[in-house]
């Protein structure tokens, strides 16, 4: 799996490398993992979704972080049928805002931090907010 380290993650995971407050080894790695495990769930991912060619359920692989990796593991290998790939799209960002942690990275607007995929695709609107409710103007990648 490939990923591209963000500002924000990676600031975070400073933080907790930079944290003195740890006795050994051990408890920094522990936090380092749930810290980073905390970040990935904040990301959309890309799924293999395969089919037999008799038509029953197959074998599916995940998480890829873009379609061209799952594209690229599927030419490696030989299963048979035919496969498709499916957007994941993570709760992790709109169940922390919920609860009251905003996550940055998305949206523009510093009160909002929804998902990538509520801003609109079509070539004339690309980028608009599609929340009604969310004050934003635009997206960042």
């Amino acid at each position: 799996m490939r990923i591209t380290a963000r500002r924000e993650e990676v600031d975070a995971v400073k933080a907790v490398l930079e944290d003195p407050g740890f006795d050994n080894a051990d408890q920094m790695a522990k936090a380092l993992i749930k810290e980073v495990g905390s970040i990935l769930q904040m990301r959309d991912w890309v799924a293999l979704v395969h089919t037999w060619s008799d038509g029953h359920r197959g074998l599916n692989f995940a998480p890829f972080g873009n379609e061209a990796e799952a594209k690229s593991f599927a030419s490696k290998m030989a299963f048979g049928g035919t496969g498709r790939i499916v957007p994941l799209h993570s709760p992790g960002a709109m169940l922390a805002n919920h609860d009251g942690k905003k996550w940055k990275g998305y949206c523009q607007h510093d009160e909002c931090g929804h998902a990538p995929f509520t801003h609109s695709a079509a070539s004339a609107a690309r980028g608009a907010c599609q929340i009604p409710t969310c004050p934003c103007n635009g997206f960042r990648k």
